[in-house]
């Protein structure tokens, strides 16, 4: 499948090229130097991240390259297609992750990897797309910007940073460690103590839990770019999360506190000692993820001095069909939620990665 580049005049553009789905050890080694050399690239442009994906829950993954007449790769665009008996058939670039939409040199590589993205859609019966976008984009493609990941410049010493913590924050963080809080930061040793957190915190939160072999994947798949960072009391583990760095930015795309133990402040001293960590390392800039503007999670956030970061969402929608609502604020699924938070923790572990796997 593939389709002819659209031409514009004043583009770097010329003649023909195509799009094309990656098929080859040639066609993977040159996307991923063209998502290393863009400078607008996030991790999860890496094929790698696509493959645990696929790996893990057996999703159809859609590798679009944009080629031009030379076969310079000029865009990439990756698409996960999800078939859900609960929620039907859509394609997100990427499901399970914040970024990783339409990488391309100018608009008419972008527009020839939408074009494809949309006939691909139509082909599987797809009822919509997702594109999860850093930055905006030249389409006509409707857009959601409900969306900011909150992020933090980060000095060269991280005692600079904390100096500057609001004092309730400080006192938060202290109080963790008078308690004698222990936190380490490791790789797969720490993988069922970050999963026991994990796991609790999700089903507190009425949401269905990622099988620990996601994790398990992810961390294996990504040794020197993944860390996983848990805080411990007496031996339990209370709060934990994973950290993903991508050139200057560290990332948390996952992070859970045991809500039982909340008056102790856990996750203070989790993000404390991930930022310590992030500025021992040298990264720049920590990204604290997606939130709503607003909610709690973003308030969360703002205290360490994080400002928002705008996302944009773009959707192409099959013909009679609106924008997709699959989000916990959504009213349809309130009773959902209350029941799940019900659950004992064994059968939500249990069911949960049959459900989340649908979910983008």
């Amino acid at each position: 499948m593939k389709t002819e580049l659209l031409k514009e005049s004043g583009l770097r553009l010329r003649g023909q090229g195509k799009v094309v789905q990656v098929s080859n050890d040639q066609d993977r080694a040159s996307w991923e130097q063209f998502v290393l050399g863009h400078p607008l690239a996030s991790g999860y442009h890496a094929l790698a991240w696509q493959s645990v994906v696929r790996r893990v829950f057996g999703h159809r993954i859609y590798a679009l390259m944009a080629k031009d007449e030379d076969d310079a790769v000029r865009g990439v665009l990756p698409l996960i297609l999800t078939d859900s008996p609960m929620f039907g058939r859509f394609l997100t670039s990427m499901a399970f992750l914040n970024y990783g939409g339409v990488l391309a040199d100018d608009v008419a590589v972008s527009a020839a990897l939408l074009s494809e993205a949309a006939e691909i859609a139509r082909t599987v019966g797809a009822s919509h797309i997702e594109l999860r976008q850093s930055e905006p984009l030249e389409s006509d493609w409707p857009m959601r910007s409900h969306k900011v990941s909150l992020r933090l410049a980060l000095p060269p010493e991280y005692g600079v940073l904390f100096k500057a913590f609001p004092s309730k924050l400080r006192s938060q963080i202290k109080r963790a460690q008078k308690e004698g809080m222990e936190v380490r930061i490791g790789g797969d040793e720490l993988l069922d103590d970050y999963y026991r957190v994990f796991s609790r915190c999700m089903r507190d939160l009425g949401t269905p839990v990622y099988e620990k072999g996601f994790f398990r994947a992810i961390v294996e798949t990504f040794p020197k770019e993944v860390r996983l960072c848990v805080v411990f009391l007496h031996g339990r583990p209370l709060a934990s999360g994973l950290l993903y760095g991508f050139r200057s930015r560290l990332e948390i795309p996952w992070a859970a506190s045991d809500r039982k133990f909340s008056r102790l402040a856990p996750n203070m001293l989790l993000y404390s000692a991930v930022l310590e960590y992030a500025c021992h390392e040298g990264y720049q800039e920590f990204d604290f993820g997606r939130s709503s503007i607003g909610d709690g999670s973003y308030r969360f956030k703002e205290q360490w001095g994080a400002k928002p970061h705008q996302l944009y969402w773009y959707y192409w929608l099959a013909e009679g069909r609106d924008m997709p609502q699959l989000n916990p604020h959504n009213p349809k699924y309130k009773a959902a939620i209350t029941f799940w938070r019900r659950l004992p923790l064994p059968v939500a572990n249990m069911l949960g990665p049959h459900i989340v796997k649908h979910l983008p």
